[in-house]
């Protein structure tokens, strides 16, 4: 075999083998940005229509939140956030609209507690996708509804929909990394009263001591009030 000829199998060995651990690395790189970012690396690649863009901007999400000071939060802060979500919610079934506003103002304050910039609505997507990307989704469906709470156009059982997003967006921010924190539970109750026929709903429940006959009396003889059976258990 002629000098030539050992050099061109040598190149072209040279090629495949290259090729071979390009195509390792590229198959490495992008299981590893799936199993990080989960459903958003698929979002991402659809929106960007390309896996490379899309590989590429996760990167750089990557990068830009290894700089911020991202941090725990202390346990004091956790109890103390946790109670205020608890608040929240019970305040859900007689101002759903405030509620579902406060729920969103507080996972803002719990981000930035954290570590996360919250100025700018785009950026603080991007930036929870690189840890939170399983949560992200219930972050988007809640802002969209605030929005339309924002503009009155959205219904009772809207906003109960955006305060189970906003939960599932506090839990994760709220635990430390492999922590479960004890999920805050949203009551269940049917509002209908508080509504029109037309307007009813299911709504979140509270408990309620059972009316006796004697405290309605009590309450509403003087405008002619009926008396309201105790609710059965």
């Amino acid at each position: 075999m002629s000098s030539g000829l050992v050099a061109l199998v040598i190149v072209i060995a040279l090629i495949v083998v290259v090729a071979l651990g390009s195509g390792i690395l590229y198959d490495s790189r992008r299981r590893r940005l799936r199993r990080r970012f989960g459903p958003e690396y698929d979002r991402l690649v659809g929106e960007r229509d390309s896996r490379l863009k899309a590989q590429a901007e996760l990167a750089a999400r990557e990068k830009r939140v290894k700089g911020l000071d991202i941090r725990p939060l202390t346990p004091a802060a956790r109890t103390r956030y946790t109670q205020e979500w608890s608040s929240i919610q019970e305040r859900f079934v007689d101002e759903p609209a405030q509620a579902v506003a406060d729920a969103q103002r507080l996972v803002m304050a719990v981000m930035s507690d954290r570590g996360y910039p919250t100025e700018r609505n785009d950026q603080v997507l991007a930036d929870l996708s690189v840890e939170h990307a399983n949560t992200l989704d219930h972050y988007r469906a809640a802002a969209s509804i605030s929005q339309q709470a924002a503009e009155g156009a959205a219904s009772t059982e809207s906003l109960r929909q955006a305060m189970i997003h906003y939960r599932a967006l506090f839990q994760d921010l709220l635990g430390a990394p492999g922590e479960q924190i004890t999920e805050p539970q949203i009551p269940e109750q049917h509002i209908a009263s508080r509504q029109a026929p037309e307007q009813q709903v299911q709504g979140p429940r509270v408990d309620e001591p059972p009316v006796t006959g004697q405290q309605a009396r009590e309450h509403g003889a003087g405008a002619g009030a009926a008396e309201v059976p105790p609710r059965q258990s």
